[in-house]
């Protein structure tokens, strides 16, 4: 079994904020169905894994990565 690290991004009052299919967007999201990645530069796509249309957006740090890979 794979272990994975899954950071949690949360607004004001707890709530993860939600980006739809077609919305013209920067940056890096993750299927909220399946949690397939992407990288966008302008509008995000239909999930190629399971065809969801909800993204949440990956919380930035320029240590993410770097503590993802050290904990594989």
């Amino acid at each position: 079994m794979t272990e994975r690290m899954r950071v949690a991004s949360t607004e004001a009052g707890g709530f993860v904020r939600f980006w739809s299919t077609g919305q013209a967007v920067k940056g890096e999201f993750h299927c909220a169905e399946c949690s397939y990645g992407v990288t966008v530069y302008r509008e995000l796509p239909r999930c190629p894994m399971c065809g969801g249309d909800s993204w949440e957006q990956a919380p930035w740090s320029p240590f993410t990565r770097a503590l993802h890979s050290q904990l594989q």
